[in-house]
């Protein structure tokens, strides 16, 4: 009459995921960080690509968070 104090269960196994599977999602990640870094950080004045303060104006609070100067 020998009984376990842990239970136990049959829970599935999860496999790794290949790094050639990961890749293109990694690849596309770091894309659209540095496209996020470019429009919090660099777009405005001399480097904006859209004309006007529209996407400056979106993006205002962000900058001051991270410590990019635009004034």
């Amino acid at each position: 009459m020998a009984h376990s104090a842990v239970p136990t269960t049959n829970s599935p196994v999860i496999a790794p995921i290949s790094l050639s599977a990961l890749a293109p999602w990694a690849v596309f990640v770091g894309i659209l960080m540095l496209v996020l870094l470019y429009f919090v950080g660099a777009e405005q004045g001399a480097t904006s690509v859209f004309e006007g303060e529209t996407i400056h104006e979106w993006l205002h609070d962000g900058r001051h968070l991270l410590g990019f100067p635009c004034h």
